[in-house]
């Protein structure tokens, strides 16, 4: 004999599924953006540190290891958002580079510019310091998370 399932039962089930399914939503470095990443787009070249044409495909064979930018195209004082990765690299100060990850801890959203010394969520004003990503104005409470770059030469990497 089977009985049919109460309301409040699939509904709790079906909200327990969706939620295992989206463990991983907007957490992952290869997905899509919320905000555009920078008046200019994202990174593209290909180009390595000699200047010379590199595969795309040796270049982009896993996102570890990836190039993101020169270290010239990360302003001093500044940064610059890789939607793509969801990832934020700033300048703080003359050759010290960091990074961040570009997802809001206020409630996920990408954040969108880095301008005067702070990285900007767009959806409720939280602001983040370019330094080490602590809170400079909430309602974020809880500083961006730190990401793992290598700077080799005048080429910044994923980690």
């Amino acid at each position: 004999m089977t009985q049919s399932a109460s309301r409040r039962t699939v509904l709790t089930t079906g909200a327990g599924a969706l939620a295992l399914g989206c463990v991983g939503c907007g957490a992952g470095k290869d997905g899509g953006t919320t905000a555009p990443a920078s008046p200019t787009g994202t990174e593209t070249s290909h180009a390595g540190m000699d200047g010379m044409e590199t595969s795309p495909a040796a270049q982009d064979a896993s996102p570890a290891g990836k190039r993101l930018a020169g270290t010239g195209d990360i302003p001093e004082g500044g940064g610059k958002i890789f939607a793509e990765q969801k990832i934020v690299v700033t300048q703080p100060k003359k050759g010290d580079f960091k990074a961040f990850s570009a997802v809001c801890t206020h409630q996920g959203c990408t954040v969108s510019r880095v301008a005067d010394g702070t990285i900007d969520c767009p959806c409720h004003g939280s602001r983040f310091h370019i330094a080490d990503g602590s809170v400079a104005h909430g309602p974020a409470t809880r500083p961006l998370g730190k990401e793992s770059i290598t700077v080799s030469g005048n080429s910044i990497h994923l980690a």
